[in-house]
């Protein structure tokens, strides 16, 4: 499918964003690990969190949906049944990789895949800890998906240093821990988005090390109800398009404020947008509330270091504030965005370039020069969901027609994305 957009003089509006999808993942597979029966509201609609419900139905895991209610019968962590076939995570990193910290605990083998991008996303981050507890994994000769996973005679509990940060990893070896002798610890450099540690209420600890999260076989996970906060990473795009938009003001409701969520807001701000938070609230022990972002002029800022696990996700659309900003963005330690479901930063650099961006292309990340404006161009959304979202706002703004091959990978996480981005975009 090929998206068409043309400027807007503006864009105006309240909206609210299907349920956030990091959370989303996280309550169907702590339902399934649970002994009753659990519900989930607001999950996300995103074709992602689909392919989790998918395998878990695959391996015996009763879900019903009952309107807005999704309803899991967990029986337990010992309760999933062998698959008939491959379970199919489709373009899901974060099933991927959780599933089969759940899998090398379980008695029967499996294999997990997914669709040609994900299988093409490095998996020896989590098989080299995960082998080092004592599980039996075997990936293809380039350490990528299908992975298959035999029952071992046992995990054992590790203390494992992450080189790099990554929630996906941290919460796969945490839900392998809880199947293992002894305890697992998971160390961290800096913070990634904490929804495990949360949800499970396992305790924090910074040392010297970094930030150390502990689990053990003792852990029982009780059913309980879940209010899925919005997605920010979702709600970024149209917050973004208020912040580079004259006359603009937008208000995203609903959203997950976790802290380690919100570097976005952050950037935000130090670029000079006006951003105001209000209703602040709790849903399943998440901070949530209102965030109305209105047009002001922006300012380049440097982004690396700590930051970057706090917006990984939207450095695509940070991208494109930067070429309406006044002087250099630039975006380091940033080198994760090239093993996302696109390399996001030649992404990022090549579609800016065919806008007619100041932008340079580097080993980490990239830098912008911000010219202030942008011209239409046909754009390849990469098969990348964040990038077809990221350049549809690039198109809101820029002069002239916009055309985004491949627009449909926005499905994957935020099917409504185009309706609500129609609705919102002041007409001419």
């Amino acid at each position: 499918m090929n998206y068409e957009r043309r400027g807007a003089p503006a864009i105006r509006g309240s909206f609210t964003v299907p349920g956030d999808k990091s959370i989303s993942h996280r309550a169907l597979l702590f339902s399934s690990l649970a002994r009753g029966k659990s519900e989930i509201r607001g999950l996300s609609t995103g074709g992602d969190v689909k392919s989790t419900m998918s395998c878990l139905s695959q391996l015996g895991v009763k879900i019903d949906h009952a309107g807005d209610v999704v309803k899991v019968f967990g029986e337990g962590k010992f309760s999933y049944s062998k698959p008939d076939s491959m379970l199919d995570a489709g373009n899901s990193g974060t099933t991927l990789r959780l599933l089969t910290g759940i899998l090398a605990g379980q008695k029967f083998e499996s294999t997990v895949t997914g669709d040609e991008t994900l299988c093409r996303r490095p998996m020896q981050r989590i098989v080299e800890p995960l082998s080092e507890m004592g599980a039996k994994i075997v990936a293809s000769d380039n350490m990528t998906a299908p992975l298959k996973i035999f029952p071992s005679p046992g995990l054992r509990g590790i203390r494992y240093e992450l080189p790099l940060p990554s929630a996906q990893v941290k919460s796969s070896l945490l839900l392998a821990g809880m199947f293992a002798d002894g305890e697992t610890t998971v160390v961290e450099p800096v913070e990634s988005r904490d929804h495990t540690e949360r949800m499970l209420k396992l305790k924090k600890v910074k040392s010297p090390s970094g930030f150390e999260i502990t689990v053990s076989s003792d852990l029982v996970i009780e059913p309980a109800e879940y209010d899925v906060a919005g997605d920010i990473s979702s709600a970024a795009f149209f917050l973004a398009a208020g912040a580079i938009l004259p006359n603009s003001s937008v208000t995203a409701r609903g959203i997950t404020l976790n802290p380690t969520r919100t570097g976005f807001l952050d950037v935000l701000v130090m670029m000079g947008a006006k951003v105001q938070i209000e209703n602040i609230r709790e849903a399943a022990g998440e901070p949530i509330g209102d965030v109305t972002v209105m047009h002001s002029e922006l300012n380049g800022v440097e982004i690396g270091g700590s930051m970057i696990p706090r917006l990984i996700d939207e450095l695509p659309v940070i991208g494109v504030m930067a070429a309406y900003a006044k002087g250099e963005t630039i975006v380091r330690d940033a080198d994760d965005l090239r093993r996302k479901e696109s390399d996001r930063i030649v992404a990022i650099v090549d579609n800016l370039e065919a806008m007619g961006a100041d932008v340079q292309e580097m080993d980490d990340g990239f830098i912008v020069n911000g010219t202030g404006r942008l011209h239409g161009a046909e754009i390849d959304s990469y098969k990348d969901h964040r990038v077809a979202m990221a350049f549809a706002v690039a198109g809101l703004a820029a002069e002239g027609a916009t055309v985004i091959r491949n627009a449909e990978w926005a499905q994957i996480s935020f099917p409504e994305f185009f309706d609500i981005l129609d609705k919102l975009a002041v007409r001419n």
